[in-house]
């Protein structure tokens, strides 16, 4: 019917400057190619640096009514979005839950979210910091990785990536939280953010070796984290 759904990339983003390449930008020609009468309008997708499931409808009322039962389904306490990850590292537990409050913070020129382990109540009332939620179950691992479900309750820019560098087992490619993870001994530790500045991911030699990267093209690996599934009502 008026749905459509596709699968994208990691790095390419939903929206963009007029001229630059955008999920956005893409529709009206995905649109001809289909066929379709309608416009095409965006109803749930990835952040830019995730892939997965993009969900697309040329019915505006409709897109409008999915849009708004994701919201109250997460305000009822539902999963409706789940995701997968690779991590580096594994988690000490097989399944659990993640609580933290998020916020935005600036370090020097650039701003990043980061977490805030007790937020207090004026901090929560005022918005400045927001209570955060994500599910996980480690559904596999190999060579000092895992594959994790990742479903996210509360929804924050980054969420997942500062989530699984709590864990101590921050997502495959992620080159802005991973450095927040140090080790001793080959035992994990959380570092702040104003004692880690943010780098590309470090790998040991093994795990370059089975993915087939130099290190010097590290830094092109994308983040592992892919949205795979959407419950729809």
């Amino acid at each position: 019917g008026a749905l459509l759904a596709l699968s994208k990339p990691p790095g390419l983003p939903i929206l963009g400057r007029p001229g630059d390449l955008s999920l956005d930008a893409l529709l009206p020609v995905l649109r001809r190619r289909l066929g379709l009468a309608a416009d095409l309008h965006v109803v749930k997708a990835p952040a830019r640096e995730y892939s997965g499931l993009v969900l697309l409808s040329s019915c505006y009322h409709s897109t409008k009514k999915l849009q708004q039962f994701f919201t109250s389904a997460r305000l009822r306490g539902q999963y409706p979005a789940t995701y997968r990850a690779v991590t580096v590292g594994v988690p000490v537990e097989v399944e659990g839950e993640i609580r933290t409050g998020l916020c935005w913070q600036q370090h020097g020129d650039r701003a990043m979210v980061v977490p805030v382990p007790a937020p207090g109540r004026r901090s929560l009332a005022r918005k400045d910091v927001k209570s955060s939620l994500t599910r996980y179950r480690v559904l596999g691992t190999a060579g000092g990785c895992a594959l994790l479900q990742l479903q996210p309750r509360t929804a924050f820019p980054q969420q997942l990536q500062v989530h699984l560098t709590l864990l101590l087992c921050p997502a495959l490619g992620d080159h802005e939280h991973s450095s927040h993870v140090g080790r001793v001994l080959g035992v994990p530790f959380f570092l702040t953010p104003e004692t880690a500045p943010t780098r590309t991911q470090v790998l040991d030699k093994e795990l370059l070796s089975q993915l087939g990267l130099s290190p010097q093209r590290l830094h092109h690996l994308p983040l592992h984290i892919h949205l795979q599934e959407l419950v729809l009502p």
